[in-house]
């Protein structure tokens, strides 16, 4: 320590101050530094501190240097030096000192400086005192600190890694997680599930990789964790003496493993053991009570993450089951085309809900297809879904045309007295033609994807979602018609493909369309892309997928057959039937008399709706025999029957059967039950089917 002058200096006459007898009782030494002289005066107690004897320690505080390592000291120097430039009354450190022995101490010096009116420095009185046991206390509370923070971070990290966890694999997952083990201090963990009455091993980590003879065993034989969990309290092995002595049938598993110590921690949920869990040491180690305490808190942690993994499960189970149930249980085959479905739940909630689709065999040849989704993603969702997919399908197969199908399904779901709506596609597809008749419920648009790659989004015009047109008394559903060329495929789905979080839904379409056009050709493998980019976004949304691909080369075998409902008072109705009919000659390869077929069949339909009252049912098909003729029918509720009669020059009517007569080779009047049905035939050559024109274009101008 510094020397801060000479000794000639007088001395104050109270110097050096008398010691407080109460400090020596503490074991307090005291010291009085004049700063002008330099001398430092110690008592008795001082000098014990720092093991000195008295006429060693001539008041010089350099004598102190051989108690005070050098670095030390330059660092006690500083501190006093800050001290009094600073101009406060005090400082304090610590320091360590080198005893006689040459151990080291900690001890502590607490200086009070006196200055004179100017504030120059004169004088230090201070205390000095061994400081080992204080700082040794503090040092072990600072270490029990830490351990209780490590201890509860143990706890914290843990409970934050299962807090995610909804399957068991998750849990197993958190559990073997190297950081996970590694703040516990073990190598490895074994979980076994109570099963039938059976241990079940669910989790065995690289350590226990060899166990496979006893993934399932009794609970009373021989294994400890047997014996946990039939006893339902934990084991605490420290040793592989241990293990050998309390637990041999185990000996040969340890034998091919480094593990020497184990915690088993049973698992206990809503008061009864369903599992146990091992925390495996590859050393020998000591399980004191807090360790223990720690052990079992943990266990009682994973045990509630463990039984709400096992709830979870049952009910997902449950909800696919119920899923599956709800949803076809095969695809029937459709001559003509490939089909290929998919269905994906919502990553949250239970896993069930309310999409669906539908393949439905029609009368005439004619294929069903229906894609929906009811609001919510539940039980009654699904229930409801359920209920409204066997209706739809029951008024689809008796042959009621697209908007009945739709406008009865919205009725029947009002009066099932739910809140809830749906919306829903239904097309009623004849492959023989490729012409599409398509109404939609509140439902997305379908898309198209050409032979070529090309996607394109189809415009249909829709109706409000079933359920709500009821109570708004809208429950006209307009009918669109597409036509599927050979090698192109009909996209439908329910919003979750296409909505994608802080996207607009034209945004959606267009990602879809791209997916699509970079998709693979082959039908599954695209319907596979699909799902695997729900998969991939986490959709919180079921998502039902339809594909069905029109098979090129596929020619309508003789007999092709359709039938159409034209409605009064409707005239898309009347235009579209005029659509179908152009498009089936076409198809049929009857192009080049598509005209005549398809004025004439328009002039029977307008008779049938001006002179009755209801609609009328147009049928067309192809007969053969000696030659191949295409048959017209147009069937209505009316027993009169039609007269041919002479138009005058200025006359707009009378001249409907007139044409029939002269454009078609036969025609004729039929009496049905309750009514009449008027035909013409037309001899049509086999030909080359003719390529149906662009989406929403009809030939003729019509």
């Amino acid at each position: 320590m510094a020397d801060r002058g000479a000794n000639a200096h007088s001395l104050p006459d109270d110097w050096p101050a008398d010691p407080d007898p109460i400090l020596a009782l503490n074991r307090i030494g005291s010291f009085d530094w004049d700063l002008d002289s330099g001398l430092m005066a110690m008592d008795g107690q001082a000098l014990a501190v720092f093991d000195l004897r008295p006429d060693e320690y001539d008041n010089n505080p350099e004598t102190l240097s051989v108690r005070i390592p050098e670095d030390e000291g330059r660092r006690l120097d500083e501190t006093v030096a800050e001290a009094l430039k600073a101009g406060v009354e005090n400082y304090g450190a610590y320091f360590r000192m080198r005893l006689r022995d040459g151990t080291l101490r900690w001890t502590h010096t607490q200086g009070y400086i006196r200055r004179d009116d100017e504030g120059r420095p004169l004088r230090i009185v201070g205390l000095i005192r061994d400081a080992t046991q204080e700082l040794n206390d503090t040092s072990a509370r600072s270490r029990r600190i830490d351990r209780r923070r490590r201890e509860a971070g143990i706890v914290q990290s843990t409970t934050d890694a299962l807090a995610g966890a909804r399957t068991l694999a998750d849990v197993i997952e958190a559990l073997e997680d190297p950081s996970a083990l590694e703040r516990l201090g073990a190598s490895d963990i074994a979980l076994g599930l109570l099963e039938g009455g059976r241990v079940r091993l669910r989790a065995t980590g690289p350590a226990l990789g060899f166990i496979r003879e006893a993934e399932h065993f009794r609970l009373d034989e021989p294994y400890p964790m047997a014996e946990t969990i039939r006893t339902v309290t934990p084991r605490f092995i420290e040793s592989r003496a241990e293990f050998e002595r309390r637990y041999p049938a185990v000996t040969g598993h340890l034998r091919r493993s480094d593990i020497s110590s184990a915690a088993y921690l049973p698992l206990v949920a809503q008061g009864r053991p369903i599992g146990a869990l091992a925390v495996l040491y590859r050393d020998d180690t000591r399980f004191g009570e807090r360790a223990r305490t720690l052990l079992i808190g943990l266990g009682s942690t994973i045990a509630q993450s463990v039984q709400r993994a096992l709830f979870y499960e049952q009910e997902k189970d449950l909800a696919e089951g119920l899923q599956q149930a709800m949803l076809p249980r095969s695809i029937p085959a459709v001559p003509g085309a490939q089909i290929a479905v998919r269905y994906r739940s919502a990553r949250a909630g239970r896993d069930v809900g309310g999409d669906w689709y539908d393949v439905i065999p029609l009368p005439g040849g004619h294929t069903g297809l229906v894609i929906g989704d009811v609001q919510g993603h539940d039980t009654h969702a699904a229930a409801v879904m359920g209920q409204l997919r066997i209706v739809l399908r029951a008024y689809a197969a008796e042959g009621h045309p697209p908007a009945t199908v739709m406008a009865r399904a919205s009725a029947f779901l009002r009066e099932l007295d739910t809140d809830r709506f749906v919306t829903c596609l239904y097309a009623d597809a004849d492959l023989t033609t490729g012409v599409l008749q398509i109404v939609r419920a509140g439902h997305l648009d379908p898309m198209v994807r050409a032979a070529d790659g090309t996607c394109t989004r189809v415009p249909v015009p829709g109706g409000m979602p079933l359920g709500l047109s009821v109570e708004f008394g809208q429950l006209q559903y307009p009918v669109a018609t597409v036509e599927l060329d050979p090698g192109n495929t009909l996209i439908l789905c329910t919003d979750g493909l296409v909505e994608r979080p802080g996207d607009d839904l034209d945004d959606g379409f267009r990602t879809l369309a791209r997916l699509v056009r970079e998709g693979p050709a082959d039908l599954d493998d695209l319907a596979e892309v699909l799902s695997a980019d729900v998969d991939r976004r986490d959709g919180q949304d079921d998502v039902a997928i339809l594909l069905m691909r029109r098979r090129t080369g596929s020619t309508p075998a003789a007999g092709g057959r359709l039938r159409q409902h034209v409605a009064p008072g409707d005239p898309e109705a009347l235009s579209g039937a005029r659509h179908l009919i152009r498009a089936a000659v076409r198809s049929w390869g009857s192009g080049e008399r598509a005209d005549e077929i398809e004025l004439a069949a328009d002039e029977m339909i307008v008779n049938a709706l001006t002179h009755t009252e209801g609609s009328a049912v147009v049928t067309l098909r192809v007969l053969t025999g000696t030659e191949r003729r295409l048959r017209v029918e147009v069937e209505d509720t009316s027993s009169a029957l039609p007269r041919r009669r002479e138009a005058g020059e200025d006359g707009v009517s009378g001249r409907g059967l007139f044409l029939v007569d002269r454009l078609a080779d036969d025609w004729g009047v039929e009496a049905r039950g309750t009514g009449k049905c008027v035909w013409c035939e037309f001899v049509v050559p086999p030909g080359p089917a003719e390529p149906p024109p662009p989406y929403g274009k009809r030939p003729g101008g019509r």
